[in-house]
């Protein structure tokens, strides 16, 4: 075997490798062959950490692996009707070559039936892509290859494994964020095969979890959304399908039309991640969405094409477009903001905006930082770039951190606590005096809690007067 393919026990958490080795010994001591396949392979070709490991075993039954399994290990059964342990404590599954049979629409809709006898061919057709065929021996260090996975990894292609892959639409969406994350070319037939499948009453929350990946791991988000449009699955996505041949000023826009330059901003977003899932995902979706308004506000005269009030117009089509596939409401919300601001960076810039503007701004996005990484992926994604293409960026998060507003708006100075210190009664007048005191707060009149409490003796003694 190619000593790539090997799994190095280096790129394994703790001690799971020995624990890979223990389940193979075990399987081979009752009469079985255990085998390493699916993700764990892949990756390991790659040169990619290993995280969670899948062995399939053949040439025992379901009673005697489950007994082979138990001399060492606690074993989890909530997938034993599929013919699949899981061994607590250890990122590791153990399965039986199985039967799968459609019986009716989506992806839940099969029957499964393990057999041990399969071969492994047989058994290897039924994995989505080549590449997640590969099958791997630890104890005798061989690799088995039924449909050409390790050709096609080495040459970067995505291609369907056999004829089942169309009795699950989600394999298309899978397919979407594997080219993402592994910059993989999609193969001409397995394009041909997902332009014949549909959704299928697909759950939103699978919908959303591949776009999730591609989203938090792809590293050329590009190809998989260039794998959406060339499979025609992205009538399924209308807010994006839109943007394909929307028009824009090809001063500002050299790189071609808003879909052309949404490609450009993803893969400018991936190569800036954080690692940060909860961060990741936000920002993610606000770059994959902020031009969203464009198709409906695009304007084209002879002398210009412009777009005026787009981010605006983004806003409800973002929430379509995400409630879509997911009710985590807060998520949305942000992202929205995102969207509703992202030209903001560099109009401030230009207009070398005011402490107390930006201070605004805090106010409105909560988070300058998650905005300038917005702005920095939409300017990124308009190749070919100047030799200093964000200047706006470093500028205004300079000043926010200068104001102590670049991870959260200015917190209040004078709360409803510090009036009725004052000697005012709680009451509905709380709200006019306390925001009076946040817009001078925003504007730098007040920057103590001290004169935000003589501004409110100053310009509402009388209330308190009359209320006490």
């Amino acid at each position: 075997m190619n000593r790539q393919a090997k799994i190095n026990p280096d790129k394994i958490p703790g001690d799971l490798w020995s624990e890979v080795l223990k389940v193979c010994s075990l399987v081979s001591s009752a009469g079985g062959r255990a085998w390493l396949v699916g993700g764990s392979v892949r990756d390991a070709m790659l040169g990619l950490p290993v995280r969670d490991l899948d062995l399939e075993v053949f040439g025992l039954d379901d009673t005697n692996l489950r007994q082979a399994l138990e001399t060492d290990f606690r074993l989890d059964y909530v997938g034993q009707s599929y013919g699949i342990y899981k061994l607590q404590g250890l990122p590791l599954d153990v399965g039986l070559p199985r039967k799968e049979s459609k019986t009716g629409r989506g992806h839940k809709s099969f029957a499964v039936t393990a057999d041990p006898h399969l071969s492994l061919s047989e058994a290897s057709a039924r994995r989505d892509f080549t590449i997640n065929s590969i099958y791997y021996d630890p104890l005798k260090d061989e690799i088995q290859d039924p449909h050409g996975g390790v050709a096609d990894l080495k040459n970067r292609i995505l291609r369907h494994t056999s004829a089942a892959f169309r009795e699950d639409p989600l394999r298309v969406l899978r397919g979407m964020q594997f080219a993402a994350r592994f910059d993989l070319t999609v193969a001409a037939e397995t394009i041909a095969e997902s332009r014949t499948m549909d959704l299928e009453g697909l759950a939103p929350e699978r919908i959303f979890w591949e776009w999730e990946k591609l989203i938090l791991r792809g590293n050329k988000p590009s190809r998989g959304l260039n794998f959406l449009r060339q499979s025609g699955w992205i009538r399924f996505f209308p807010e994006l399908d839109d943007l394909q041949g929307c028009l824009q000023d090809p001063h500002w826009h050299p790189e071609g039309d808003v879909w052309v330059h949404t490609l450009h901003c993803m893969d400018s977003f991936a190569a800036d991640r954080l690692n940060d899932p909860c961060e990741d995902l936000v920002v993610g979706f606000a770059v994959l969405c902020h031009d969203l308004g464009k198709p409906e506000t695009t304007v084209v005269t002879p002398k210009k094409i412009h777009a005026h009030g787009h981010e605006d117009a983004g806003v409800p089509l973002t929430q379509t477009f995400l409630g879509r596939m997911t009710n985590q409401y807060d998520l949305i919300k942000d992202v929205v903001i995102l969207v509703a601001n992202h030209m903001r960076p560099s109009i401030y810039y230009r207009d070398q905006s005011s402490d107390a503007a930006i201070r605004r701004l805090a106010t409105r996005v909560g988070r300058i930082d998650r905005l300038v990484r917005v702005a920095r992926a939409d300017v990124m994604g308009r190749p070919p770039l100047p030799d200093d293409p964000f200047p706006a960026g470093p500028w205004l998060m300079a000043q926010a951190q200068r104001l102590e507003v670049c991870l959260n708006p200015a917190p209040r100075l004078v709360q409803g606590r510090h009036l009725i210190t004052l000697g005012f009664q709680p009451g509905p007048g709380f709200r006019k005096i306390l925001d009076r005191c946040y817009e001078a707060q925003l504007d730098g009149e007040i920057s103590t809690l001290q004169q935000g409490q003589d501004l409110v003796l100053r310009e509402f003694g009388g209330e308190k007067e009359t209320e006490s």
